[in-house]
């Protein structure tokens, strides 16, 4: 659930479903689960209201809540939008495991910011070392961030936070996207990152890489490189590891939404 405006100003809800959920040339959406009961106990709702639905496409629904039932709510459309909310291309953060409590943030912002999906990566420079039984209960922890905040910021789908992979694993899953970006302090210039950023086109898919509080080893970004990765430079101040994803997020989504 997530709090939107309509075009007349009006605060509405917002939620997500299944796109199974949805009934388009039947003008209807079932609503169950947890926003099922955040919006009778919590929001505590009423039938006639107003609500926005996302079902992980481009559309978004206005509707009208119709009626309760004992364990969904049934809810009238009354018109259906392309929506214009997502990133013309989709971005994979690798995100090197930092300390505490830090990936809660950059999960939250790096949703706000537009990412598709987060992938938290184990690398020799991590301090944090999970067990499966551990990372199992982080991704789960770190997949309720990202929702709340997709909700709050208008996205149209719920970016997924992937389960956590080592170096190798992280690297095969990167060589399936079309761009693969470094940043790296001892990078080239700007000149040759604006070139390479400029080259981007939208449609593409793009992984980031950040490093964890100590940064990459030299050879992990001699592999990376080997895989197709690209190094870029974030300017001349070292950025902490929170900060480097958000930067990187925040230029791309400038440079893609500009085309």
């Amino acid at each position: 659930m997530g709090i939107c405006h309509s075009q007349k100003g009006i605060i509405m809800q917002r939620f997500f479903v299944e796109p199974y959920q949805v009934l388009e040339e039947e003008h209807r959406i079932t609503l169950t689960g947890p926003d099922l009961n955040h919006m009778k106990n919590v929001l505590r709702m009423r039938i006639g209201e107003d609500v926005w639905i996302s079902d992980g496409s481009e559309k978004e629904y206005h509707c009208t809540i119709e009626e309760f039932q004992e364990d969904s709510a049934v809810l009238h459309i009354l018109d259906a939008q392309e929506s214009q909310y997502e990133l013309p291309s989709r971005i994979y953060l690798f995100q090197g495991l930092p300390k505490g409590d830090k990936m809660e943030l950059i999960i939250q912002k790096a949703v706000e910011l537009g990412a598709y999906a987060v992938v938290p990566v184990e690398t020799r420079r991590c301090v944090v070392k999970l067990d499966a039984k551990k990372a199992q209960k982080k991704v789960s922890r770190w997949q309720q961030i990202s929702e709340s905040a997709a909700k709050q910021s208008k996205r149209m789908l719920i970016p997924e936070v992937k389960n956590v992979m080592n170096w190798k694993e992280a690297l095969a899953f990167a060589k399936g996207l079309d761009v693969v970006l470094i940043p790296y302090e001892l990078a080239q210039g700007m000149k040759e990152t604006r070139e390479i950023l400029a080259a981007i086109q939208p449609g593409q898919s793009v992984g980031i890489f950040i490093g964890p509080e100590g940064g990459f080893e030299e050879e992990e970004v001699r592999d990376a490189m080997e895989a197709g990765g690209k190094p870029v430079t974030l300017g001349k101040r070292i950025l902490r590891t929170e900060t480097a994803g958000m930067t990187m997020l925040s230029i791309l989504m400038y440079t893609l939404e500009s085309v």
